[in-house]
């Protein structure tokens, strides 16, 4: 019997779990600021399913100016590092990400805000963005809609 691997049956089962991010709030809101005035506010990154360590890139949306001139009025920051990281339970430990807004123009933007693991999985941020001009006010919200798009109008 030992010497005849014909007579054994091996079956395997088992669950597969594909990683992913979730946001804690599902969507914000950037306080109103007059025009080339930083807005800032804060969201919480939920990984789930990491088995592990990965890091999380964020991909900007790009604004072209009626002159030609390209910048990025958003900016992103994670002050505790951008890592996913296990915990010793075997969850993933959230990760704190800073949103912030400045333009001292008026813009037009369509583009999409990504986060990104190591792995190339892409999560997007859903994005109403209107930038007033007569009242020099900038005005963001964020929900958690898929697919993000931001869009800013000219008025």
């Amino acid at each position: 019997l030992n010497d005849n691997p014909s007579h054994y049956k091996i079956t395997l089962s088992g669950t597969v779990k594909s990683p992913k991010i979730n946001f804690d709030p599902p969507f914000l809101m950037l306080m109103p600021v007059p025009l080339d005035v930083k807005t800032e506010t804060v969201i919480n990154i939920i990984p789930q399913n990491y088995l592990r360590q990965s890091q999380i890139q964020v991909e900007l949306p790009e604004l072209e100016l009626e002159d030609g001139d390209k910048i990025y009025p958003f900016s992103v920051q994670f002050p505790e590092g951008q890592d996913i990281v296990l915990s010793s339970d075997g969850t993933n430990k959230e990760v704190i990400c800073h949103i912030s807004f400045r333009s001292s123009r008026p813009v037009s933007l369509l583009g999409n805000m990504f986060f990104i693991d190591e792995e190339e999985n892409r999560w997007p941020i859903s994005s109403q963005f209107k930038l007033l001009q007569q009242q020099r006010i900038a005005f963001l919200l964020y929900t958690h809609i898929w697919p993000f798009t931001a869009l800013i109008n000219k008025l």
